[in-house]
Order: structure tokens, then sequence, then C-alpha cells
């Protein structure tokens, strides 16, 4: 299943004019994946480009998009600020946002924060599912919450324009960046914990937190994060409505954390890294088993009008299909990347 057809439906013109932003894609970049971004109709999509990466290999990434730039700069460019996602739009390319899912990059050296900045990286995880300097992870048993240097931390993401993102935080840890952090935060790919148990997925304390406090929920389509592949449209939109009524529609968006052509080794090096001889068995409980079947209505990401016709069918009024599929995003980005 791709989208609906472009021509012959004015649900796909619907979706041709929004602009539509994924808070977050993992994926081996080449023209064919970037192809699929604009038959989805994908005006921005924040990368990873890193998960246990040290600043030197996040630099070499960096490098590699710098080249995905120049290769295909017919489809794809750098986004580092809300207007340029609107030029990518005008443009009819996809903006290219930079993040960390781990705040790994920036080693113990609170200065790397500005110069990573200052290279584009614009969204940074405190933790990945471990315990980090900053704050503790959601795999682990034990949740101290924001340590010494992740106040410092979040105070220079803060001053700099760098998005705090808590999807792979421990719920307290998550709970006290909310409270520390001056500027709004986000989780960029989870659930509620209320619609699939997940140790990935949020209560409804962090959710009613993140709402109050002027942040933003990204929807994730990641099997283990909405029960499995044979979840329906119908359902995951129906998860998005209730949502929207506990949080506001003003506060989420999607963040599918699709993830294409990658190998099984590579999902047992996101799992378990270097720190571990054994391969972590991730949120299916299955050591080494590979990665999910995607739900049959988002394969790719050229199924991203699948979302917007859900949205639509569920009952949603367009304003608010606009804001879901990607203008709460850019309102975001527009002040959160922003310096002080």
């Amino acid at each position: 299943m791709t989208g609906f057809p472009r021509t012959g439906s004015g649900d796909r013109a619907f979706h041709d004019g929004l602009i539509v932003i994924d808070a977050l894609q993992a994926s081996n970049w080449d023209r064919e994946l970037l192809e699929e971004l604009r038959e989805g109709g994908a005006t921005a999509v924040h990368v990873t480009l890193a998960f246990w990466e040290d600043a030197r290999a996040a630099l070499g990434n960096i490098g590699r998009w710098h080249r995905l730039f120049e290769d295909h700069g017919d489809l794809v460019m750098p986004a580092r600020t809300a207007d340029d996602i609107e030029e990518a739009k005008r443009a009819g390319k996809t903006g290219i946002i930079f993040g960390f899912q781990n705040a790994s990059p920036i080693e113990d050296d609170l200065a790397l924060v500005q110069i990573f900045h200052e290279l584009g990286v614009r969204i940074m995880q405190l933790t990945y599912n471990n315990q980090s300097l900053i704050g503790a992870g959601c795999y682990e048993t034990a949740d101290a919450g924001v340590s010494r240097f992740g106040r410092e931390a979040i105070r220079e993401m803060n001053r700099v324009g760098m998005a705090i993102d808590m999807s792979h935080s421990a719920e307290l840890t998550t709970l006290q960046a909310i409270e520390i952090s001056e500027r709004p935060i986000a989780i960029t790919h989870a659930n509620p914990l209320s619609f699939h148990k997940g140790l990935r997925n949020k209560s409804d304390r962090v959710l009613g937190a993140l709402a109050d406090s002027g942040g933003m929920l990204g929807f994730s389509t990641y099997p283990f994060h909405i029960g499995g592949s044979g979840i329906s449209l119908d359902a995951f939109c129906g998860m998005i409505a209730d949502t929207a009524e506990f949080m506001g529609v003003d506060r989420i968006g999607l963040g599918t954390d699709m993830c294409r052509k990658l190998s099984s080794g590579y999902l047992d090096w996101m799992r378990s890294g270097r720190w571990s001889k054994r391969i972590d068995s991730g949120e299916a409980g299955t050591a080494g088993g590979g990665w999910p079947d995607w739900p049959a209505w988002f394969r790719s990401p050229a199924d991203l009008p699948n979302i917007t016709r859900g949205l639509l069918d569920k009952g949603f009024a367009e304003g608010d299909v606009a804001k879901i599929m990607g203008g709460n995003w850019l309102g975001f980005f527009r002040d959160g990347f922003a310096p002080r």
C-alpha cells in the first residue's frame, strides 16, 4: 500500500499542500530512500546521526550527509531553521534536520553542544535506553533523574537552540528535564503507555507535564510501539484522537521511527553498541530476531499520505490534520532552533 493516487483524489491534493514533518527516521540513506520522501510528500525529516557514536564518529556522519546534499541536491537540503523547512516546501525538496538519539557525541565536554549546533545539529536525546552522563534511560531499573552535568547540558542546549528529546529516557529523568528546561522539550517518537504497554511509551503523567509545558509528542509507527504490525490505521488514528483529547491538538505530531535498509546486525548494534557482549533483547524481547514487519499502511515514507487519509477518516478537521502532519512541529522548531 503506497498512499492514494496523486491524480483524481482531493485527499492527495490536500496532503500535497501540507507542511509534512516526520520528527524521527533512522535509515541507511541513498537516492531511492530520498525519493521515497518525495513520493510521500515529506517537507522535513529529523534524521538520526548518532546512537552510541562519540564526537569523531558523529562528525563522520555529518560529513556523509554533506555528500548526500551534494549528490542529491534536487531532492534534499539542510534544514536548520523553520524558514529552511518552508523553503524546502517551496522548492519541492525535503529539509533534513540533524539530530542525535543519544548525548554520547558531546562526551563530557559542554563546549561540544555549541560546536555541534553550529554544524547543524538541532535535536539531541539526553539518553538512549541506558544511563548516560546526563540521566537515566528507559531500560534502567533505577532512575536517579537528571545529573549535575545534565542540568548544565540542558541549560546550554536551551541557550544555543538545540531541542531536548526524551524519547528513550526514564520517567523521573523526563519529568525533571521538563521542569529544568526553560524551553519546551520534545518526545519525538513514542506513544501513550495507555495505548500499548512498552518500556519506550510514555505515561499520562509524562504526557500531561509535556503538554502543560508547551512540549511536543511525535507518534511512532514502529511496530513495538503500537502492538505489532497488524494494528490498523483506524486504531492508530484513534490513538491520535484520544491523545489530542488529553494533550490538546496543538501538542502532537508524527515521529514515525521509520528504519529502512538497515541490516539485522545494525539493529543489534543499535540495541547493544559496544557496552554489552550480549545482544540486548530490545523492546520485543527478540534478541537477534531482526527487524519487525511494518504495518501494511506504513511500509515506507512514501506511505505518509495514508496517515493524512486516516486522520480525515477519523473525523479530524482539515486544519487539525494540517497541525498534526507538520504544522505543530514547524511552530515548535521555529522557537526551539533559535538561539537565546
